[in-house]
Order: structure tokens, then C-alpha cells, then sequence
């Protein structure tokens, strides 16, 4: 590691959580001569990068930052170069820097320092409000808000997979969500169609994401997960109020998918170009009896199989009087076959928004997994 890399390093470890960026830029223009330094961040939407500082934001697809953003790869253009700041596959925005060195080894060095800059940024994060603030192009409402802080991240990304997901709209989802966790040998997901309104779907929602967790922490199979979930779910509300689930636990080593469906979103599978739906038992939703016992089914996945989970939202999602349907989803999700994970999902949320002509009214979650085989 190149000693200005280490002095940026120090620099973001030294720094205020609110100053990371003004850090930063001291450094870079000692060591590189660059005068310039800006952090734009990808808003909640996936629509628009922001600056942390300043009001215009850049939602042009062709611009430099877009592309950076989207091929994770820096992009010189008239002179500023454009970094991805991105950490395990969390893609969290672009650092701008004017004017860009012309050494290449400096550009690797400054893509170096834009990763560690995505990672402290992650650290500080819980501890300041300024980066999360600057993220939104307008107001969160209260249950979206509630709704973004109990997710895990947007995107992952490890040797044997890659996953993203989204919850639309944006900015007043109530109570779609989704979670994720892996050890290293397996992945776990949990896909949630939330029901009702405002808060009191974004608190139903977060209950039942806490006693999966709670569940899988302690170390319990996938059906006994969801039974505790249904329990802690039944015990509050006494079946006046459920939600449907789906959860699937990947070995990544082999390839063996563990799913239980709690009355959930559709699971598709695209394989070889091909897409059909993944034959579920239907079970009750978490919440709606009292000690549900449930069942768990078995899969095998090929190298390089993509899962796409989507929530009734997105089938339902109605423009001009017509339903966006199970055939356009299909034909929309052969499409996104050479896409990593994050662009299939923004891609497709994007086309559900072309379809209704703006935001969706209805929430829906969409999340992609790709399974690319057992790694050495």
C-alpha cells in the first residue's frame, strides 16, 4: 500500500464522523494537487447521485458519474475522474475529484482511498446524520424511514454471490422489506410483503424482522424461524394482523436452497436465459393462527442460477388501467441476465415506473440473488 493511501487512511480514522470528506480533501491535494473533491451519494430511489454538499444533483444516465456508478469503475472525463465508493458490494455513491492525475497508478490509488472512505463512512454513519440526510432528494415519511434503517444494506457481494433488493416507493414505503445475512458458507434471506398502513405496517414489519433474527441468531432451522416469528407476530396481535414471508437459506457450497413459504412473493428462477416460477407450498402467513407449524422445501441451483423474489406490488402494479402482470415480468426479467444483481433490480423498478407513469402506489419489493458456485 502506497504511503498516500495509508496518510488517507489515517486521515478518515482521525477524522470526525461530519468532517470525512474535508479530511480527505486536505490529503488529496497535498499528495495528488487535486483541488476539487466531491461526494455524491446515490439516493434512496437509485434515481439520482447527490452531492453531500450543494443541490444539484446528477440524474442524467449517460453522465460520468452514472457510469462509474453503474460499471463500478473509475471514469476519467474532461479532466475529473469519477470513483466508485462502494465497500463488499454496497454501492454507496461516486467521490469526484478535478483535476484527475494522469498517472494511472495515482487513479488506483485514489479508487483505493474512495473504498476506504465508503467503509468509514459505513462506521460513522450511525453516529451522524449528515450522510443519511444528504441521501434524500425529498422527505422520507415516518414509516420509510423506519422501514430503511432495519435493512442490511442494499447490496452484497462475496465470491460465491451477489444480491441487491429495493422497496418502492422509495420514499413512503410502509411495510415491504427485506434482510440478509451469510457466514461464509451459507446465505440466508427473508423477503417480506407487508400489509396495512404508515406506521402501523413499518412497526409489524420490523417486529417480524427482529424475531427472524432473533431466530436465526440463535441458531434455529429455517421452519422453526418462521415459527417463531408467527409466534411473536400471533402473541401481539392475535391474529388480527399477519404478513407473508418468504425465506431461503442458500448452501453455498453446493447449492442447496432451503425455502419456506409463508404465504409470500413469488420466487422466480432465470436459468440458462430461461425464467419460470419455482413450484412453493403455500403456507399461512406469520401471525395469522396461533403455533403454525411449517414446512420446508428443497431446491438445487446450478452455477450461475439468478433468483429474483418479487412481492404482489410489482405484478399488480396498474398504469392506464392495465395490470403490469406475471408476462411482462417475465419477458422484463429474461433481460437482465448480464446485469449484476443491484442493476437488475433498479432496472426493473425503473420499468414499473415507466409502466404507472411515476411512483408506485402500492409497495413492492424487489431482491435478485445469484449463486455463481462453490469457491476454493
Amino acid at each position: 500500500m502506497s504511503e498516500p493511501v495509508n496518510r488517507a487512511r489515517r486521515a478518515l480514522n482521525e477524522a470526525p464522523a461530519d468532517l470525512l470528506l474535508d479530511r480527505i480533501a486536505d490529503v488529496l491535494a497535498a499528495d495528488y494537487g487535486i483541488v476539487r473533491v466531491e461526494l455524491l451519494q446515490a439516493d434512496y430511489r437509485l434515481a439520482a447521485l447527490l452531492p453531500l454538499v450543494g443541490d444539484e444533483p446528477v440524474t442524467a444516465p449517460g453522465h460520468p458519474a452514472w457510469r462509474c456508478f453503474d460499471h463500478q469503475t473509475p471514469i476519467v472525463a474532461d479532466g475529473t475522474g469519477y470513483l466508485p465508493v462502494s465497500m463488499r458490494g454496497e454501492r454507496r455513491g461516486v467521490l469526484v475529484v478535478t483535476p484527475s492525475p494522469a498517472r494511472p497508478a495515482a487513479l488506483d490509488e485514489l479508487t483505493e482511498i474512495a473504498t476506504a472512505l465508503a467503509h468509514e463512512i459505513a462506521a460513522v454513519t450511525n453516529g451522524t446524520d449528515v450522510y443519511r440526510s444528504a441521501r434524500r432528494s425529498r422527505r422520507l415519511t415516518l414509516a420509510a424511514e423506519m422501514q430503511w434503517e432495519l435493512l442490511p444494506g442494499r447490496s452484497r457481494t462475496r465470491p460465491s454471490f451477489s444480491l441487491a433488493g429495493q422497496l418502492e416507493p422509495a420514499y413512503t414505503v410502509r411495510g415491504d422489506s427485506f434482510d440478509w445475512s451469510d457466514d461464509g458458507s451459507r446465505v440466508w434471506l427473508a423477503t417480506i410483503n407487508g400489509t396495512g398502513e404508515g406506521v402501523a405496517a413499518a412497526m409489524l414489519t420490523s417486529l417480524t424482522t427482529h424475531a427472524l433474527r432473533n431466530a436465526r441468531r440463535s441458531g434455529l432451522a429455517l421452519a422453526d424461524q418462521a415459527a417463531l416469528a408467527d409466534q411473536a407476530v400471533y402473541d401481539l396481535h392475535r391474529g388480527d394482523q399477519h404478513l407473508a414471508v418468504l425465506l431461503m437459506e442458500l448452501d453455498l457450497r453446493s447449492g442447496h436452497l432451503t425455502v419456506v413459504d409463508a404465504g409470500s412473493p413469488r420466487l422466480v428462477l432465470l436459468r440458462d436465459g430461461q425464467v419460470r416460477e419455482l413450484p412453493l407450498e403455500a403456507q399461512f402467513p406469520l401471525g395469522m393462527f396461533e403455533a403454525t407449524d411449517y414446512r420446508e422445501q428443497h431446491f438445487e441451483l446450478c452455477r450461475d442460477d439468478r433468483l429474483f423474489v418479487v412481492s404482489d406490488g410489482v405484478i399488480e402494479a396498474t398504469g392506464q388501467d392495465v395490470r403490469y402482470g406475471e408476462t411482462a415480468l417475465d419477458r422484463f426479467l429474461r433481460r437482465t441476465g448480464p446485469m449484476e444483481p443491484l442493476d437488475a433490480v433498479r432496472s426493473l423498478i425503473g420499468d414499473l415506473r415507466a409502466f404507472v407513469a411515476g411512483d408506485l402506489t402500492d409497495d413492492a419489493v424487489v431482491v435478485c440473488l445469484d449463486w455463481t458456485g462453490p469457491q476454493d
